[in-house]
């Protein structure tokens, strides 16, 4: 027999395998039937009160021995070189539906602008060394996506959208640890993701699919209101080619302008959709193991962290009508260049999977009005976009026209005062003091020191002039969305033409991106298997 049972227990026990066996045992009312032992289900952590606990759904076996963890491992076939789709980009949604056809047999053609990851890799080192940004390749473009080098949450609410389980399990199966599984907010971590990205990558090459790294789309080929095919160019010699295929999946992420520019040029409809911008704050790890934790001293973090985790936060409040709230938070984490041009300065946050950096970092953004836009109406749907870039290319200037992030301490932002020294940084191409209520939109600062003052009153300590904000985080999601068939995933106008991920306006995250890749992947592969009857 098996059953599933809840428990709640210190954080200590919760690491004791005997200890949870006792406690298993003494609610096990029926001692006639003999226990063989538990699998975890389901962990979290419950640090609400000032005893932190421990929240476990375990699977119990009686009177059988637990099954051996067998992976829903998906089986991929090999892929027929008839009807193949094209995937516009190599991130989560792209990658994933990639999967997804060749679990069905159809070959996927991938063109990504960015390169392999490890090729990727030196070019983000040059942002942080010699401040110079490769447009193609960078923390937004390459193999993998955004979430590749700057974190790999897996945490999403969009479970309404598709199967959770199914892309942990994949990303189990590409090499991914199991306690993903088991999380209640799993994280794979940046010194990991590459790795299990390479193996996707294998994967789809091994079944058929085909990759087209350091290629750009130049345009796409449309004939009566339908997709024929795509026209690129390669990066590396200006050379055009043309990819023919009557399904063209659009997933190029939520930083690619130049594709929402290319929409427009075309007339495919294209709408405004709400984001937030705003700066990345980051604080002793220390610090916000202690607010978090309830501790009294340095020692008491030091006794929970050893059956803790660096702890994270959420913040939310309403300011003037307007949202305000943390987005990203990096437990022991990292504050990283994200520009994907020269002339700019974006911030994100990521985290190693161990999370055992000295700072935390979060994004602290607020929400966009129409009112923000007025300055930009002459671009119609892509006004967002444009003051986007003008942020962004406010801090470039401020910064000193470097990936030199402007800065403040946290409470000389509250009070109007000019910081005359900052305090150490994860940010690696360095910071320079600036008013920042001088820097951001009115709209922006305003809020965000009434924001702060009132996350001071919920997280007593947080309020303090040792933490230190960067500015601009800009990129919380796209500033555009490409409107589609709630039923075909199909462009409301272009058929045969799939808008998916966070580019597209539907997705929040490597998991929710995953799966809206995956949903317009079967739309497509029950198309084409159809026809093949």
């Amino acid at each position: 027999m098996i059953k599933e049972i809840k428990i709640t227990v210190r954080p200590e026990q919760a690491q004791d395998s005997k200890e949870l066996e006792r406690i298993i045992l003494e609610k096990v009312k029926d001692h006639s039937i003999v226990y063989k032992g538990f699998r975890i289900l389901r962990r979290s952590i419950d640090a609400r009160k000032q005893n932190v606990l421990i929240h476990l759904c375990l699977e119990i076996f009686f009177g059988e021995d637990p099954e051996i963890s067998e992976n829903n491992f998906v089986h991929f076939q090999k892929a027929s070189s008839r009807s193949p789709v094209i995937i516009v980009g190599a991130g989560p949604a792209g990658l994933f539906a990639a999967l997804k056809l060749l679990e069905n047999g159809v070959r996927p053609i991938i063109i990504e602008r960015g390169k392999k990851g490890k090729d990727r890799r030196r070019d983000i080192a040059s942002i942080s060394k010699h401040h110079v940004v490769n447009p193609d390749s960078n923390y937004c473009f390459g193999e993998g996506g955004a979430g590749t080098y700057s974190d790999g949450k897996l945490y999403t609410r969009s479970t309404k959208k598709g199967n959770v389980k199914e892309i942990l399990q994949l990303f189990v199966q590409h090499g991914a640890g199991e306690e993903i599984l088991i999380d209640a907010h799993p994280h794979i971590g940046t010194n990991k993701l590459p790795r299990i990205i390479e193996n996707i990558r294998d994967t789809i090459l091994n079944h058929g699919g085909e990759i087209c790294f350091e290629t750009k789309l130049k345009d796409f080929l449309i004939q009566n209101s339908r997709i024929k095919g795509v026209i690129t160019e390669s990066i590396a010699n200006g050379g055009l080619k043309e990819f023919v295929g009557d399904h063209l999946i659009l997933a190029t992420g939520h930083s690619a302008r130049d594709i929402f520019e290319l929409l427009s040029r075309k007339n495919i409809t294209i709408e405004p959709k709400p984001f937030a911008m705003g700066v990345r704050v980051e604080h002793a790890q220390e610090l916000i193991d202690g607010i978090q934790y309830h501790c009294r001293s340095k020692e008491e973090v030091q006794k929970q962290r050893k059956f803790l985790p660096p702890s994270a936060y959420n913040l939310v409040t309403q300011v003037t009508g307007r949202g305000v709230y943390s987005f990203c938070m990096c437990p022991g984490g990292i504050i990283a260049p994200c520009a994907t041009s020269a002339e700019e300065i974006v911030v994100n946050g990521w985290s190693p999977s161990k999370r055992n950096n000295p700072f935390a970092n979060s994004g602290i953004v607020v929400e966009t009005a129409d009112q923000d836009l007025k300055k930009y109406k002459a671009h119609g749907p892509l006004a967002g976009m444009f003051y986007q870039q003008s942020l962004e290319k406010t801090a470039w200037e401020a910064g000193g026209k470097r990936q030199t992030a402007p800065a403040q301490r946290l409470m000389d932002f509250v009070q109007g005062k000019f910081s005359q020294t900052l305090p150490q940084t994860s940010y690696q191409p360095g910071i320079k003091s600036v008013l920042l209520q001088e820097m951001l939109p009115e709209a922006i600062s305003t809020r965000l020191q009434k924001a702060f003052l009132e996350f001071g009153e919920k997280m007593r300590g947080y309020l303090t002039n040792e933490a230190v904000i960067h500015a601009v985080e800009s990129r919380t999601s796209s500033p555009v969305r490409i409107p589609r068939d709630k039923e075909t995933f199909e462009h409301i106008l272009v058929k045969g033409l799939y808008p998916v991920g966070e580019g597209a306006g539907y997705a929040g995250g490597i998991i929710s991106a995953a799966m809206d890749g995956q949903k317009a992947a079967e739309k497509i592969s029950e198309k084409i298997n159809l026809l093949r009857k």
